[in-house]
C-alpha cells in the first residue's frame, strides 16, 4: 500500500485541472477517508500508509462532483453544516453576510444583539445556525420550500443543538399571502436568494450537481430580489437590518429596488473586492 504523502502528491496533481484548491481537495479526502480531522492529518501523515477508499474518493472528485457533498459537510464560518445532493453548498463568500450582520446588529441591539433571526431560504440552515451560534439568546425561523433542504436543516439543528432556539418551516415567497404566513416581524433577516442569470455558464460542480432552483433566477437574476424587497417592509422589527447576497454587478439593480421600496442600504464586500452583501434598513 502507498505510503499517505505520496499518495497525497498523486492526488494533488491529478486534480490539477479539476480545481483550483486541488491539494486542499486532496487532504480533506484523504482525511475524511482515515476517519480524521484535517489538522491530524497533517501531523500523521509522514507515518501513515494511504487509507483504503481514498482513491475512490479522487475519481469522484476528478468527475467533477463538489467535495462538500463527498464528505458529507461544509464547515461555515463557526459552524459544520451537513450538506447533500439537492441543497445547495456553502461558500466561504457568504459569511461576509454573518459579518454584515453582527455589524449591524450591534449597531442596533449593542452587546444583546437581535432577537429574533429569519432565513429566507435557508437551504440546510447554514446562515441561521451560523447567525443563532453568534447570538446564543435569539431565536430564529428558516424558510424553505425544498423538502430534500428542510430535512437537512432540521438534522443539522439538532447535531448543533440549536432546535430548541430553531423552527424550519415550509414556506415559498412565490406564493400568495406568504408573509402574512409568517406572522412576525424581525430583528435580523438573512437572505442568500437564487440570482444568476439562466443563460450564465457556472462550473461543472456547480451546474451539473447543486440544484437549478436555488441558483437560477429569471429576469436576469433579479425575479427573487424583486419578491423579497418588496417583503422587507412587512418582515422587519423597527429597528432591524436585512442582510441579503449579491450577485457579481447585482448592487445596483438589487439597490434602485429597495430605494423603490423606501429602505435604505449598504453593500459590504467579500474577501475578494466585490460587494457581496446588502444590508437593507428602513428609511
Amino acid at each position: 500500500m502507498a505510503d499517505a504523502a505520496s499518495a497525497l502528491r498523486e492526488a494533488a496533481a491529478r486534480l490539477e485541472g479539476v480545481s483550483a484548491t486541488a491539494r486542499l481537495d486532496a487532504e480533506l479526502l484523504m482525511a475524511h477517508a482515515a476517519g480524521i480531522e484535517r489538522g491530524e492529518l497533517l501531523l500523521r501523515l509522514r507515518d501513515m500508509a494511504a487509507p483504503a477508499g481514498f482513491a475512490a474518493l479522487v475519481e469522484r472528485r476528478a468527475a467533477h462532483e463538489p467535495v462538500a457533498y463527498i464528505l458529507g459537510y461544509r464547515d461555515f464560518w463557526s459552524v459544520r453544516i451537513k450538506v447533500a445532493p439537492g441543497v445547495l453548498i456553502p461558500r466561504a463568500d457568504s459569511e461576509t453576510l454573518i459579518e454584515a450582520g453582527i455589524e449591524a446588529a450591534v449597531a442596533a441591539f449593542g452587546e444583546p444583539g437581535p432577537a429574533t433571526i429569519l432565513d429566507l431560504g435557508c437551504g440546510p440552515g447554514t446562515l441561521l445556525f451560523a447567525a443563532l451560534d453568534e447570538w446564543r439568546d435569539a431565536h430564529g425561523l428558516g424558510i424553505e420550500r425544498s423538502a430534500v433542504a428542510r430535512a437537512l436543516a432540521m438534522d443539522n439543528a439538532e447535531a448543533l443543538g440549536l432546535a430548541d432556539r430553531a423552527e424550519i418551516r415550509a414556506g415559498d415567497w412565490t406564493a400568495a399571502g406568504w408573509t402574512e404566513a409568517i406572522g412576525a416581524r424581525f430583528d435580523l433577516i438573512l437572505c442568500n436568494p437564487p440570482y444568476v442569470a439562466p443563460e450564465a455558464e457556472l462550473m461543472r460542480e456547480v451546474a451539473d450537481y447543486e440544484p437549478a432552483e436555488a441558483l437560477y433566477a429569471a429576469d436576469e437574476g433579479l425575479a427573487d430580489y424583486r419578491i423579497i424587497i418588496a417583503a422587507l417592509p412587512a418582515l422587519l422589527s423597527e429597528n432591524g437590518s436585512a442582510v441579503i447576497e449579491l450577485g457579481a454587478g447585482q448592487a445596483g439593480d438589487v439597490g434602485a429596488l429597495a430605494d423603490a421600496a423606501e429602505l435604505a442600504w449598504a453593500t459590504r464586500d467579500d474577501l475578494g473586492g466585490h460587494a457581496r452583501a446588502m444590508v437593507v434598513k428602513r428609511g
